[in-house]
């Protein structure tokens, strides 16, 4: 039903899915249950571009003709969100394996396709449109949900979205960060990490613009009713720029794919692929250029992090090992962005690591659990007002107690899991499976492999703040 060739296989490369896909989720974090989710355990604010990286390379799992792949990866998914549960600030409860919930998710992305194609200037036809639902109501169907959440057919697919738009979506916290924060604060891309002047001057252009394109595009009763003003001029903006992204339709085949994007986003400088060499000569012009821009035209570096800023303002006679602990904290342990290392935020390294290494359910469950242990042992020596949750004080005030026993635990699980074959060390293919880069040499011992003594003692110094890691890194830190 959605294999290659077909219509629902062919958006993952058409370049207004991007513009699509975040309109999409602006409708997806108005729903209460999906906003109160994102707000509470997602890592979309603090790593927007690996959470980009995840969710398209999860979507080429469940595109793709791999069966066992596709089960793999729907069972995968439904376990994570099996982990996302709680209450709201309202006191509401939400559950992101709640169905009805789940089946908005799959009904924003068809609908935000035909507006995209709308909005492009390529129009579907009824036979299309109907085509296209059927292929999400298969994928909603491989996720293992049961039907009749979604209309069986596309007639009553519409009075189900206005009802679900008009009585249901609210101006949620998640919906007002990804349209008025998000945006603005987007930290660089990999190539453009060198050059953060050239990156805050072409992010303050395009962010608003994005903000305004995304708001024209959403239903106008829902936009009435949330109170998020369109601008004049707005619609003729929006059909410009999805014309615009259209017309690089036009480019040679293969240009712009969903692969070459994604090897864009994970590709390292220090790989051993010979596209890293390019990507740091590239990025070693760009820095030179972006030296040059800071001379003719010199603008302040506002930090990319939320909450990076309590740290970045310190007075400069501040202790400089508590700096560092600070520094590690905003970039390393606070995955979720919100201030305080609390659980939400290992289960996220656990989640990211889970996915990397594509972890079945047994192995997927030990490093949980490790994680879980790690938190109760952090929880109990560091959480000093008891107030369920480590601040950044608290953390940069005992930063010893960090590297406890538990954490040697999930370095142990970590080095298992990553150890495919069981042979007590980890080799090329192993190691670029966890780290999505080249082999670095220095990391080896004398055979050419990654003891669990090496990989440990490396994994324990980084968690502990006490040395930066450019395997580690990228893993952990890196948005």
């Amino acid at each position: 039903m959605f294999g290659p060739g077909t219509r629902f296989h062919r958006l993952f490369d058409d370049p207004c899915w991007a513009a699509a896909m975040i309109r999409a989720t602006v409708l997806e974090a108005a729903h209460p249950q999906i906003g109160a989710a994102l707000v509470d355990s997602s890592t979309f604010v603090t790593h927007p571009w690996r959470r980009m990286t995840n969710t398209l390379r999860s979507l080429q799992r469940m595109a793709g003709t791999d069966e066992p792949a596709r089960e793999r990866e729907a069972a995968r998914l439904n376990r994570m969100h099996a982990r996302l549960n709680g209450t709201d600030a309202a006191n509401r409860p939400y559950d992101a394996m709640d169905p009805a919930a789940r089946a908005w998710v799959v009904a924003t992305m068809f609908e935000s396709a035909v507006t995209m194609f709308r909005w492009s200037g390529r129009p579907l036809d009824q036979a299309a449109m109907e085509e296209l639902y059927a292929q999400f109501r298969a994928f909603q169907a491989v996720m293992g949900d049961l039907p009749g959440q979604l209309p069986e057919s596309l007639k009553d697919f519409w009075p189900y979205y206005d009802r679900v738009v008009e009585e249901e979506l609210e101006n949620t916290e998640a919906l007002r960060t990804i349209l008025y924060h998000l945006f603005d604060h987007l930290p660089a891309p990999p190539l453009l990490e060198g050059v953060p002047t050239l990156w805050a001057a072409g992010r303050a252009l395009a962010g608003p613009a994005i903000g305004v394109v995304t708001v024209a595009s959403l239903p106008e009763t829902f936009r009435r009713r949330a109170g998020l003003t369109e601008l004049p001029g707005a619609e003729a903006l929006t059909q410009g720029a999805y014309l615009a992204l259209g017309a690089a339709r036009l480019l040679p085949d293969g240009w712009i794919t969903t692969e070459n994007l994604l090897d864009l986003l994970s590709l390292s400088p220090d790989s051993d692929d010979p596209r890293g060499r390019t990507l740091a000569a590239v990025g070693d012009g760009m820095k030179r250029f972006g030296a040059l821009l800071r001379l003719i035209t010199p603008l302040p570096d506002a930090s990319d992090r939320p909450g990076a800023g309590a740290s970045a303002g310190r007075s400069a006679q501040g202790d400089a090992g508590r700096r560092g602990a600070e520094e590690f904290f905003d970039a390393v342990l606070d995955q979720t962005g919100n201030g305080y290392l609390d659980w939400p935020d290992l289960a996220a390294m656990a989640r990211e690591l889970s996915g990397r290494l594509d972890l079945d359910e047994p192995e997927e469950t030990r490093l949980y659990a490790a994680c879980a242990a790690w938190w109760r042992e952090l929880q109990s020596a560091l959480d000093t007002d008891g107030d369920g949750r480590i601040s950044r004080q608290e953390y940069a005030e005992a930063v010893p107690s960090l590297a406890g026993p538990a954490l040697i635990r999930v370095a142990e699980v970590l080095f298992d899991v990553t150890d495919a074959d069981g042979n007590q060390t980890i080799d090329a293919d192993e190691y670029r499976a966890l780290f999505r880069t080249g082999f670095r040499r220095e990391l080896l011992d004398a055979d050419g492999t990654y003891t669990r003594a090496a990989f440990i003692k490396d994994f324990l110094a980084f968690m502990a703040g006490r040395q930066r890691s450019s395997a580690f890194d990228p893993l952990l830190a890196q948005a």
